[in-house]
């Protein structure tokens, strides 16, 4: 599947586990009443698409392939690394039939320790903007750079 835009990805990812909520998730005991199915708008990060989807039963990180992704051809539930900003992020490879083949690395789950939509979307928002953001550098102490030693190491 060719997404065109973050915005596509995030209306079929919100149209499809809503339905996936309905029709599969029903009773289930780890549930959270007070959230609902919403994700962010998904962002291009080098040949793929990044975001969060936010379900009543948990918060994953996805990675949604452009063209060239050459991870989108394994077989389903292989795992695979993509590196981020932040660092490497290791995830599973999934599919949905409206949605393809895409990779999901899971951040919560369950997703009880949420009071409501608008905290749990704030936590999923301040995860993707940290894994699209490069670590703070370490602070090294004038006195330690002149003996040779860096802090944490």
């Amino acid at each position: 599947m060719i997404w065109r835009d973050g915005e596509q990805i995030k209306q079929a990812l919100e149209t499809t586990f809503t339905a996936i909520l309905t029709q599969r998730m029903q009773g289930v005991a780890l549930l959270n009443p007070a959230l609902a199915v919403q994700a962010l708008p998904f962002r291009c990060a080098g040949d793929d698409w990044i975001g969060i989807l936010v379900t009543p039963w948990s918060m994953n990180l996805l990675v949604f392939p452009g063209p060239d992704s050459v991870w989108q051809q394994l077989p389903l539930g292989a795992k695979f690394s993509r590196k981020l900003p932040y660092g490497s992020f290791e995830f599973t490879l999934a599919a949905e039939p409206a949605l393809g083949r895409y990779g999901q690395c899971s951040l919560f789950s369950p997703m009880l320790q949420f009071a409501d939509q608008a905290a749990a979307m704030a936590a999923a928002a301040a995860a993707l903007n940290g894994v699209l953001s490069a670590p703070a550098p370490r602070s090294v102490s004038r006195r330690d750079l002149l003996r040779g030693k860096l802090r944490g190491a």
